[in-house]
This record gives structure tokens, C-alpha cells and sequence, in this order.
């Protein structure tokens, strides 16, 4: 995945005149998405050492993957685990590559806790789809991914007023990437029901709680701030984790 967008550092927002200002946009260390790719590395190596030392038997991944028959069983947390899981090199270093790609630029609007959130709930969105809608075992983090690239849009659409024209181009390129990547789903072998149920739950949360910018202050000293209350941007992630969770409860006692 790439993504083409004005640098997060110089947004330009429209001021009451004709012409364009630059506003400073948040300085924010991504620290979440760094660390996200960390324990997602580290368990990877975990699973290559299983594998070495019992024969090809990946440990972490026969206890965290989603397989729909210990789901129903009860072992729950196989609807998030598999977001630190991966299948070979090349699948790890496709989704890590699309995290760093697409994850500072979002945690530095949304905040640390706010894209925490945005990544576990379209994470758990994703597995939860691909529980009621697939019966093979599966596993990686373009769950998630798929929640920050439906993130990525609405937080374009929804400030597009202060990002002019390279945002209206980014959008059509995001949506591009987004098409391009289900079709490619559609492969075998491809979890393409996870992708899907990442991409709503995170489009979902991004719209009822994602970060919704204006210019505050007096020109020059003008900077972009949220104007989404965090009552509200909780509210959203619960409500949305609340809903994929009624869903795949409901899989579970009506659909087995």
C-alpha cells in the first residue's frame, strides 16, 4: 500500500479571504504505531522459533489464530490475537510496510488512544466478519489495516474543506488502493472477509469518532484542532465494538 497526501506538517487551510494560509498541524511522536510493528515483529520471530524447535509446529499461531470451531468453544480472544500473526515473511513485511505507511500520519490527529482504538476495533471488526462469513482458519493484521485505510478516507472527506485539492486526489487515489486490494482478495488463500469487516469497523469508527479539524486562533498564530469531543470518540468505539461483538455472538448461538 502507498498513500499520496500533503505532508502531515503542512496542511493548508482556507482562511476567510481568498488565498491559502499554512497551519502548523499536532506534533505527535508515533509512538503506538512503532510499537504496534514491534510486538507484531517480535511475536513473528516467537513463531519462527516454535517452528524451529517442535518440528514446524507454529505454537502461537495453533493458540491465536481465528478458527471458527474453538471460537465457538469459547476461546474469544481468537477474534483479536490474530492481528500480531503472520504467515510468512512476505506477509508480514507487506502489512508492517502498509502500518508504517499509513499509521503516523493518522495517529497524529487521532492521538495515541484514539488510534489504539481505531486499530484493534477494526482489528476485532475484521475477524468477527471473517468468522461469520468464512470457515477457514486465518491470521495476519490487514484486519486492521483495512480499518486505517477506510480511516484514512473519511478523515479526508470529512476535512476536506481545509485540505484543498491534494486531498481530493489522495481520496481518489485511497479509494483506488482500497478497490485494488479486495480484488486482489479475492485470490485464494486470501482472507478477503476480513478485509471487509476491518474496513467497515474502521470506516465506521472513523466517521462517528474520528478527528473533525478547524483553525483556532488569531492569523498568524493559527493551528488545527479537533473539535470532536473525546466522549464522543469513546462512545464511538464502543458502540462499534459493541456491534461486532453482538454479531458474532449472535454466529455463535444461531449460526454455530
Amino acid at each position: 500500500m502507498n498513500q499520496d497526501y500533503p505532508s502531515p506538517s503542512n496542511y493548508p487551510a482556507q482562511p476567510a479571504a481568498p488565498g491559502q494560509v499554512w497551519v502548523e498541524s499536532p506534533v505527535v511522536r508515533p509512538v503506538v504505531t512503532y510499537t504496534l510493528a514491534a510486538i507484531t515483529i517480535l511475536v513473528f520471530l516467537l513463531q519462527l522459533g516454535t517452528q524451529f524447535l517442535y518440528q514446524g509446529v507454529d505454537i502461537p499461531a495453533l493458540w491465536g489464530m481465528k478458527i471458527n470451531e474453538m471460537i465457538v468453544q469459547g476461546q474469544s480472544w481468537r477474534l483479536i490475537t490474530p492481528v500480531f500473526l503472520h504467515g510468512s515473511i512476505l506477509h508480514i513485511l507487506f502489512n508492517m510496510y502498509a502500518l508504517i505507511s499509513f499509521g503516523p500520519g493518522l495517529e497524529r490527529y487521532y492521538g495515541h488512544g484514539r488510534f489504539l482504538a481505531l486499530y484493534f476495533v477494526s482489528g476485532f471488526a475484521g475477524n468477527v466478519f471473517s468468522f461469520m462469513f468464512s470457515t477457514a482458519p486465518s491470521l495476519g493484521s490487514s484486519t486492521a489495516i483495512f480499518g486505517l485505510l477506510g480511516a484514512e478516507g473519511v478523515f479526508l472527506y470529512q476535512n476536506r474543506s481545509l485540505f484543498g485539492r491534494k486531498a481530493q486526489r489522495a481520496l481518489v487515489n485511497l479509494i483506488t488502493i482500497a478497490i485494488v486490494n479486495l480484488v486482489i482478495g479475492m485470490s485464494p488463500g486470501i482472507d478477503n472477509w476480513g478485509h471487509i469487516g476491518g474496513l467497515i469497523g474502521g470506516t465506521l469508527f472513523a466517521w462517528l469518532g474520528g478527528p473533525v479539524l478547524e483553525v483556532d486562533g488569531v492569523y498568524p498564530q493559527l493551528a488545527l484542532t479537533d473539535r470532536r469531543q473525546v466522549s464522543v470518540a469513546v462512545g464511538a468505539g464502543v458502540g462499534v465494538f459493541a456491534v461486532f461483538a453482538l454479531l458474532a455472538v449472535l454466529k455463535i448461538y444461531l449460526g454455530g
